[in-house]
């Protein structure tokens, strides 16, 4: 690291910049790959954050996306294939004190890592987790994954792919997740605030980023990041205020019963009253499920924070329970612990 961190410097409070948090590693990602600017974003964050870098800790598992602790000057933990929410959650627990971040694929955290992903989602772990959803095994060279979508035609599946692809956000509001946002690597604003949003949640914070992979699954999300149709195939979800989208904003979501659907304010006497305003706070996760169902073609893209709801992390409670298990029973004595009971000395 390099001598300036979050204390003091000659003893006047440094000012980190971006700078601090890259590393002096090549990043090796091909050219144009959308994890170049997820990177930029992240490290432009962190400065912002108030946590010295000695206090930070990215941790991955195995993919493309996974490289990414080597370019954070921070520390950081490259370890195998989809179990990096298990580091994490053993980490979070035994270093309260520390901010950890969690950086995986579609792949990685999906398939192989399904289950543990589930389980830190579900334990309210105060861990960020950034998704990279490329819809492809990149690094692999080529493979469906378990958000590709049903019947693609690549290496490992030429006649398409048989599977129905997963839905990120669906499975972390399933698993009561208690943060969960979607945002896009070409959107920088939009993917620096949500990044600011996640590390500003206390508990397991579940960020998805439509990532383009240009080698192996190029334009995968042109259908509505392309400028000339993304005012009308976006849906940028802001609490509080009705769901409009179009480049008139004209365009709109309501209930039709328990159904959503499209209308045209100004239409059929639709008003923006009709509409179905965003809660990201409201409990039970069934608007957020309910968003994270939408998709192109038949309805805009929701983009942004679904929910965000507070409850007691996991990381927290054991905190607690030591301290009661202290209180009662002293700090302990390892030693002790090894030699009570009856013992035996081997000869």
């Amino acid at each position: 690291m390099s001598e300036a961190t979050n204390g003091k410097v000659n003893g006047a409070a440094a000012v980190l910049t971006r700078k601090d948090f890259t590393s002096d590693q090549e990043v090796r990602w091909c050219p144009g790959c959308g994890d170049y600017s997820i990177l930029a974003q992240t490290q432009k964050v962190m400065p912002d954050l108030g946590v010295p870098r000695e206090k930070i800790v990215f941790v991955s598992g195995i993919g493309c996306s996974s490289r990414f602790p080597y370019y954070m000057q921070t520390y950081g933990f490259h370890t195998i294939h989809g179990r990096a929410p298990a580091i994490a959650t053993g980490l979070k627990a035994s270093r309260p004190d520390l901010m950890v971040w969690v950086i995986t694929g579609d792949g990685d955290a999906l398939s192989i890592g399904g289950n543990h992903i589930l389980h830190i989602l579900r334990r309210n772990v105060d861990v960020k987790i950034v998704l990279f959803n490329n819809r492809i095994y990149g690094l692999t060279k080529g493979q469906y994954s378990p958000t590709s979508e049903l019947g693609k035609k690549v290496k490992s599946a030429p006649m398409g792919a048989p599977d129905a692809p997963l839905s990120p956000l669906s499975v972390a509001i399933g698993a009561e997740a208690t943060f969960v946002a979607r945002t896009v690597d070409t959107d920088t604003k939009h993917l620096i605030a949500t990044l600011e949003r996640a590390a500003a949640h206390k508990g397991t914070a579940f960020v998805e980023v439509y990532q383009n992979c240009n080698i192996y699954n190029d334009h995968a999300f042109a259908y509505m990041t392309e400028r000339s149709v993304r005012d009308d195939r976006t849906l940028y979800l802001q609490h509080g205020e009705p769901m409009r989208f179009g480049k008139e904003r004209q365009r709109g979501i309501r209930l039709h019963g328990l159904d959503p659907e499209v209308v045209t304010i100004g239409e059929n006497g639709v008003s923006e009253e009709d509409l179905l305003r965003h809660d990201e706070h409201k409990p039970g996760g069934t608007l957020a499920y309910l968003l994270s169902r939408l998709d192109y073609p038949d309805f805009p893209v929701p983009v942004g924070v679904l929910r965000d709801v507070q409850r007691p992390t996991y990381d927290g409670i054991l905190g607690e329970q030591e301290a009661l298990a202290q209180q009662r029973h002293g700090t302990g004595d390892l030693d002790a612990l090894f030699n009570q009971g009856d013992t035996w000395v081997v000869g």
